[in-house]
């Protein structure tokens, strides 16, 4: 692979367009559940595309609770 590749997005999600690509398509394939998002899976999604999150990071924080005790 090119250098630069990180293995954590795979290999069509490399760059910041090709993750909001992702991202798009699975938002297609399930509109009802990405549009009740909220405002802090809205973020994550965000932070995904910008690259701070891999996929398997936003999922368990989507699913984490919201506050530690």
């Amino acid at each position: 692979m090119a250098s630069g590749y990180d293995s954590k997005y795979g290999p069509c999600a490399q760059t910041p367009a090709q993750r909001a690509y992702v991202l798009r398509q699975m938002q297609a394939t399930n509109p009802t559940l990405y549009k009740r998002a909220s405002g802090y899976v809205q973020r994550l999604y965000a932070r995904y595309v910008a690259g701070e999150l891999s996929w398997p990071d936003v999922c368990a924080l989507r699913e984490a609770p919201m506050y530690l005790p």
